[in-house]
């Protein structure tokens, strides 16, 4: 008899507060607001990127209010790293700059959430660039 896989119920023990605070911490952002901000701008594109069981498994991991940022977008056109944080820019009117230190931040933090096993996969989901702004190096092989 084969066993059952039991279905993965996440233990999601960071609230959105704790997770605000964190991105409030190592963002250097003068506010929360700031950083909800960020979070909340960062999620909603990055919910126009992902799709099937990698989408699913990744808002189950993060606390509520992020998971329902992330899911509230439908998934778009995929976007390399770097278009989406152009994209991202555009979206928020801020610079490429900014926009490139709000995106490291936030999904550096939701990486921890979402665990190696996961990040994983969403990155070989991803298009390239995307590595790096989860603050993983981008390796690439070699022609």
């Amino acid at each position: 008899m084969i066993p059952q896989q039991k279905p993965y119920r996440p233990s999601v023990s960071t609230t959105f507060e704790q997770m605000l605070e964190r991105v409030r911490y190592e963002g250097a952002y003068p506010t929360r607001a700031r950083a909800e901000e960020a979070v909340r701008a960062v999620l909603a594109s990055l919910g126009r990127q992902l799709t099937g069981d990698e989408r699913v498994e990744f808002a189950a991991r993060l606390p509520y209010e992020a998971a329902v940022i992330l899911t509230s977008e439908t998934p778009a056109e995929p976007l390399t790293g770097w278009a989406f944080v152009e994209d991202l820019s555009g979206r928020t009117g801020g610079t490429t700059a900014t926009t490139r230190w709000d995106t490291g931040t936030v999904l550096r933090v939701v990486a921890r959430l979402a665990g190696e096993k996961l990040l994983d996969r969403v990155l070989a989901q991803l298009p390239t660039g995307y590595a790096l702004l989860f603050g993983r190096a981008e390796l690439t092989r070699a022609a």
